[in-house]
């Protein structure tokens, strides 16, 4: 049975100021919700003006604020402002719009971090940054991000571009697939025929067990680190989502034996040790 360790009641000092995040999507809204319960002021963003009402009156300062190649849209000093730290949970776009130059929008966003108060920077970034292979790789926060994706390159691109930034300390959480609440890849999966890489090992992780950790890397001040995330057991694709389809009385997927696998496994073990924090397993 595993242990959730509870977050240390006592807020750490820096977390008296306001909190920026940009990006108040299916992650980042609820980890606002998590952060205004621990007292703090938290600044959120959206794309969608007909989302700042709702917004709002969770008791979130909301911000309509759009990144494009070419300028940010919104009002992004009052966004930043008095905050210290800036959580950026934004995806490249890239599935959208293949074209998309994520790395562009986050360089026209530097200067006005620069000209804030934020003293530190989260950056949600993905395992997607590590290539598949055949051999099944162990990926710790050490390995160097090596993908060939577009979506992999950008991610690993706007990392460096921020690590490299000396006006704020900049820390890196790479998650493995996002599943809770109304997403499970089962769905999508469900019915499928010649599915990929059915013995390729699965790297998830719950919702819930993200929001934790963000509260705890800020809390626990733990900035200038990388670190991946990913539930510490790693079932093959087929294993796992055959038991999810059986769960949910789903079509079952049907798998592409014929072809190799290729995967990676994502280890968790330092963010795990460094934050106390025990990550659930699939």
């Amino acid at each position: 049975m595993i242990l959730l360790l509870r977050l240390k009641q006592k807020i750490h000092p820096q977390m008296n100021k306001a909190l920026s995040i940009l990006g108040l999507g299916w992650l980042g809204l609820p980890l606002a919700e998590a952060f205004l319960a621990k007292g703090l002021t938290v600044k959120g963003s959206t794309t969608s003006e007909t989302k700042l009402a709702a917004i709002q009156s969770k008791g979130i300062t909301a911000f309509s604020i759009t990144l494009s190649e070419t300028a940010v849209k919104g009002e992004v000093k009052s966004f930043l402002k008095d905050s210290e730290v800036l959580i950026i949970d934004i995806p490249p776009g890239l599935r959208r719009d293949p074209s998309s130059d994520f790395v562009s929008k986050i360089q026209r966003l530097l200067p006005s971090i620069e000209a804030s108060t934020i003293q530190h920077v989260l950056f949600i970034s993905s395992t997607t940054v590590f290539e598949d292979e055949s051999r099944f790789p162990v990926v710790t926060s050490q390995t160097v991000p090596n993908s060939v994706s577009e979506a992999g390159r950008q991610l690993a691109l706007v990392e460096k571009l921020l690590q490299a930034n000396d006006n704020f300390t900049t820390t890196i959480l790479r998650f493995g697939g996002l599943i809770g609440g109304d997403r499970h890849p089962a769905t999508m999966l469900s019915g499928r025929t010649n599915v990929q890489n059915p013995e390729a090992p699965v790297n998830l992780i719950e919702r819930e067990d993200c929001i934790q950790l963000i509260l705890r890397i800020v809390e626990n001040n733990a900035w200038g680190k990388v670190y991946n995330a990913a539930a510490p057991n790693h079932p093959t694709k087929a294993e796992y989502y055959t038991a999810e389809c059986l769960k949910r009385e789903l079509p079952l997927p049907k798998y592409d034996y014929m072809s190799i696998s290729k995967g990676k496994i994502i280890d968790s073990k330092e963010i795990q040790k460094d934050l106390e924090y025990e990550i659930k397993c699939l």
